[in-house]
């Protein structure tokens, strides 16, 4: 009987410890995560751009040959505008992209005035110098292809500061200007006015710009800013025979606008999955 209970006592000993030692040397098992997709902006590619953007016009001169020689404007003054522009660009990298562009400038009257001096016949009275002046209304249009380099200087959250150049042509098109004579002493004019047929081409043009873009997600970006553009002078109107004036030339054409558009980036949303990192385990001992 005695032999029977060191028995048992012995086996129920090498149970136990069979069981902690199959306890001790079977690692816990574990479960891989989900893999979680994320949607990230990519640092390069193909973008499309369109803007709109409202223009203040300065036009510091303009001269037209006499009989006599050239002679200057009085006042020469140019109406706001508005502008639409579309193109193409590249991000080259995450602070440096490139682009195309291609805007419309609306129709800028353009106020201008000679004198005083004299003498005139206005509606068939004469009058002497030196009250007698001339007022000059016309306006222009134009196409403007623009090939544009960007830096950011700054991003803040959402928010990327930039700045810019731009190198170019504008194809202006200058319609008729329209020649009055008036009289100040009186203050009446002509009835009629000497029509001057307008000139266009292209004109050399440079801009510089500075703004912000706002992300709105991986593919698209909101963006207002600032350019100025400054088109070269050239031919603005032509010569009229029958008072021996003209061609009219203006100097640079200076434009500050601001302007507000959207960006839209092709294959912006890259897809990116984390690597998978395995937990550390426990050591295991035999």
């Amino acid at each position: 009987m005695k032999k029977i209970a060191i028995t048992a006592a012995t086996l129920g000993l090498a149970t136990t410890m069979s069981a902690n030692a199959a306890d001790i040397s079977t690692p816990p098992v574990y479960h891989a995560p989900a893999v979680v997709h994320e949607e990230v902006k990519s640092a390069t590619g193909w973008y499309l751009r369109g803007d709109v953007g409202g223009s203040y016009n300065k036009l510091n001169e303009v001269n037209y040959l006499t009989s006599t020689g050239y002679a200057n404007f009085s006042t020469a003054k140019l109406k706001k505008s508005f502008s639409v522009g579309v193109g193409v660009g590249y991000q080259l990298n995450s602070y440096l992209r490139t682009d195309l562009t291609l805007d419309y400038l609306s129709k800028a009257k353009f106020e201008g005035s000679t004198g005083p001096g004299g003498p005139c016949t206005i509606n068939g009275n004469p009058y002497t110098a030196p009250n007698c002046y001339s007022s000059d209304v016309s306006s222009y249009s134009a196409w403007s292809l623009m090939a544009n380099a960007y830096v950011d200087v700054f991003t803040y959250g959402r928010v990327t500061g930039y700045v810019g150049a731009g190198l170019g042509a504008t194809y202006i098109d200058w319609k008729t200007l329209h020649n009055t004579e008036c009289e100040s002493v009186t203050n009446t004019c002509n009835s009629t006015s000497i029509d001057h047929a307008g000139a266009s081409g292209w004109r050399a043009t440079a801009a510089l710009m500075a703004g912000a873009s706002v992300n709105i997600n991986c593919a698209l970006d909101a963006d207002i800013g600032y350019r100025y553009r400054a088109i070269a002078g050239g031919r603005m109107f032509e010569r009229v025979a029958s008072v021996a004036t003209g061609p009219g030339f203006h100097k640079t054409i200076h434009s500050h606008e601001g302007r507000a558009g959207l960006r839209y980036k092709f294959g912006g949303c890259d897809t990116h999955i984390p690597p998978y990192e395995p937990p550390t385990l426990p050591p295991v001992y035999k």
